[in-house]
């Protein structure tokens, strides 16, 4: 079985908006010893699965995106599992944006979604199942991009920017997820109650949450990269008060304790992270 992730390169005027576009190939389901566990990076997706499906298990839910329709996935800060929804070629377009951007795009509460995933039909209306029927319609993959970038390209135009917002959320990822809210309360001048009203509705988690997740994240890219060979290691108390802390976000974010996580294979879910 091949599994393949091929970044795409956004328009330049989607760059800021979005952390990642990529093109997910594989040769039919995962192997039945891959936890094809991925690991929340504070990121909302927009997939497109054009052939075959994909089958995402969030928090005990199962949620199915069939093939030629187009999912938005909210804010996710629990472990998830995803696999192909039958064992066949699968390929499927996929669009991650960045915790600052993606209310540029979709103009309602965005904790509405958090840990869900909706087609963009329910979510958006007539204007989701003219753009699903647009993109299905395409035959090449480089048209079934342009297409979508295009719709996006135009839902920038409908929202102004909220600078407020961006600057607390580059705050937090300037600071790898250790700033506190007291003190983005002093940088701003608003107080923790209209930051986190803030953060909920334009990102779907508080700056708490938000947090929390990016300091796991600079965690985890080193761990799936090779750099850091072993969980208890002092590198990660400049990220944790302590150990215990550590621990107890990584059972969070992974369903499982470092030392046993550490023996499981995960490719696919390293694969999908990088």
């Amino acid at each position: 079985m091949q599994i393949q992730f091929q970044h795409i390169e956004p328009h330049s005027l989607l760059k800021n908006y979005i952390e990642k576009m990529w093109l997910f190939k594989s040769s039919g389901r995962m192997p039945i010893d891959d936890m094809k566990l991925v690991v929340p990076n504070g990121n909302l997706k927009l997939t497109i699965s054009y052939q075959n499906g994909i089958v995402a298990n969030v928090n005990g839910q199962t949620f199915s995106s069939k093939e030629h329709e187009i999912t938005l996935t909210g804010l996710i800060d629990v472990p998830v599992i995803l696999d192909t929804a039958k064992d066949i070629a699968t390929e499927t377009i996929g669009i991650e944006f960045n915790p600052q951007g993606v209310y540029r795009f979709f103009h309602f509460n965005l904790n509405e979604i958090k840990n869900q995933i909706y087609s963009l039909e329910d979510l958006l209306g007539k204007t989701g199942k003219q753009l699903t029927e647009q993109i299905a319609d395409t035959i090449s993959v480089q048209q079934k991009i342009s297409v979508i970038q295009q719709f996006l390209l135009n839902q920038l135009l409908l929202n102004n920017e909220d600078l407020i917002f961006e600057y607390c959320v580059e705050k937090i990822n300037a600071s790898k997820g250790k700033i506190t809210i007291k003190e983005l309360e002093k940088k701003t001048g608003y107080s923790s109650r209209w930051l986190n009203m803030k953060f909920n509705e334009k990102l779907g988690v508080s700056p708490k949450n938000l947090s929390s997740i990016i300091r796991f994240k600079q965690y985890y890219q080193l761990f799936i990269s090779g750099n850091e060979k072993s969980f208890f290691k002092n590198d990660f108390y400049e990220l944790y008060y302590d150990q215990s802390h550590f621990i107890k976000d990584f059972k969070r974010f992974t369903g499982l304790a470092p030392t046993k996580f550490e023996n499981q294979i995960n490719d696919f879910g390293k694969s999908y992270y990088r």
